[in-house]
Order: C-alpha cells, then structure tokens, then sequence
C-alpha cells in the first residue's frame, strides 16, 4: 500500500513539472493575413524579413539591393507589421517623403539611414520614435536644426553623426537634453597636432677633436755584446801548463803576453 502511495505522488510531481515546462514555453504567435502578405510583398522587392532569435518573433527588415529605384511601395508594407524593431535602409535612396511611412513603427530600436538623400525636414517624421535606440545618419545632409526632433528620444544611446553638416554647437544642445547619449562624430575632426622643431642653442661649442696620442719613445736596442771569446780563448791557452802550449810559447806567447796580461801574476815576471 505505501508503494502505490509513493508512486503516485512520485507521478503527480512529474506530472505538474512537465506541465509548468510546458507552459513555460511561448508559441511563436500566428502572422495575420495581412502580415503574411507584407513579408512576400517586401520579399518580391528584393528586402528581407527576418526574426531576431527562434525565440523572439520581432522583425528586421532589410532593403540591401540598389538595383531598382527606391519608392514608396517599399516602405508601405510596414504598417501591416507588428514588431519591426529592426530596419535597415543602408545606401537606398530614401528622400525626406519616403520617411513619413516610419511614423507609426513606434516600437522600432534601431534604424540605419546613412548614406541616403534624407536632410532635416526628413527627420520631423522620426520625432514619436521614442524607443529608438540607435540611429545611424552618416553621410547625409543633417544639420543642427534636423536634431531637434531627437531631442524627445531619451531612450537614444547611440547616434552617428560622421561626415553631416552637424557642428559642435548642435552636439552640445543635444547632449544637454539627452546626456547619455554616444554621438559619434567620426575621424574628420580629428586636428593635426603640431610638431614644434627642436630648438637649437646659440653659440653652442662643439667639442674639441681629440689630439693624437703623442708617440710614446721607442725602447733603445740592447747594445751588442762585446765579443770576449778570443780573449778567453787566449787565456785559457796560456794558462794551460802542458806541452803545446810552451811549445808556441815562443812564436805568439810574447804577442798575447802583451796585450792580455795576467792579473794575478807576480811583478817579477819575466814578462
């Protein structure tokens, strides 16, 4: 009996767990007739709708063809759409009329409009976009007075300006109304920074060129040693007492006596 008490609170823990995973899972919603027939008419002119995620059926819309003119008819299929929060019209030639068919989007993010004909008239139409994010206008002919529609987007964080007619002037009014807001202005107002020449001292001495090392005086030569072996030779001959040396005795002994004598000889030598 207490087993199928444990099984069956066991089945009926299981049982609510795979209904509240169930439950926890959102259905993408159904498109209407309407939205269907949007996406195909877009599609047919060349643009692209796309949900963000699996799981997040927003839309972005993308015109990237340049192949036929930019009309109407591209942006009227817009209204038919229920969450566009993405819209990219990078390089069209959108004109400052085509931009009254965004009015209404009020739940579009962010917005691409770089490099298209739109001026600051353009922009008034953009003025109840309060959810945009980003903006990109790069490359097209705003002015200072084309911010003032934005200037109510306080959820704006990111705004390109790069290469408009936008001066410094219209960046600080906007900032003051929205300070979080990230305006970016691109490399063209970068200043060329100014590289001073070094300064060059006056009467500056050079420095004396090193004087040669004077020559230091060569170590004489060993003289030459006086050459005594005839000498000794004589001596050791006539101090030699045996047979050959008397017998020369009397041809040379005088000669030798005479011109290396004895130092230890007695006076009375007979020689």
């Amino acid at each position: 009996m207490r087993l199928l008490v444990r099984a069956a609170a066991f089945a009926a823990v299981f049982g609510l767990f795979f209904a509240l995973l169930a439950g926890g899972q959102e259905k993408p919603p159904q498109r209407t007739e309407a939205e269907k027939k949007a996406i195909i008419k877009i599609q047919q002119l060349g643009g692209l709708v796309l949900e963000l995620a699996q799981n997040d059926p927003r839309l972005e819309v993308s015109y990237l063809q340049k192949d036929q003119k930019f009309t109407d008819e591209f942006l009227t299929p817009l209204k038919d759409l229920k969450g566009v929060v993405h819209l990219n019209l990078r390089g069209q030639e959108v004109a400052d009329a085509h931009l009254v068919h965004l009015k209404d989007l009020t739940s579009l993010a962010r917005l691409h409009l770089e490099q298209t004909k739109v001026t600051d008239k353009g922009l008034e139409h953009l003025r109840g976009l309060v959810n945009l994010e980003y903006l990109n206008l790069y490359g097209t002919n705003v002015t200072d007075a084309g911010l003032a529609p934005l200037e109510g987007m306080k959820k704006l964080k990111d705004l390109y300006l790069w290469q408009t007619k936008v001066s410094d002037a219209g960046v600080a009014k906007l900032k003051k109304a929205l300070p979080k807001v990230e305006i970016v202005r691109g490399l063209d107002l970068e200043k060329p920074v100014e590289v001073k020449a070094p300064e060059t001292k006056k009467d500056e001495k050079k420095p004396d060129p090193k004087k040669p090392d004077a020559k230091k005086p060569e170590p004489k030569k060993d003289e030459k040693k006086r050459d005594f072996s005839k000498v000794s030779a004589v001596t050791q001959a006539w101090s030699a007492p045996d047979a050959a040396s008397s017998r020369y005795a009397g041809v040379w002994g005088p000669a030798v006596r005479g011109a290396c004598p004895a130092p230890d000889a007695a006076p009375d030598a007979p020689w």
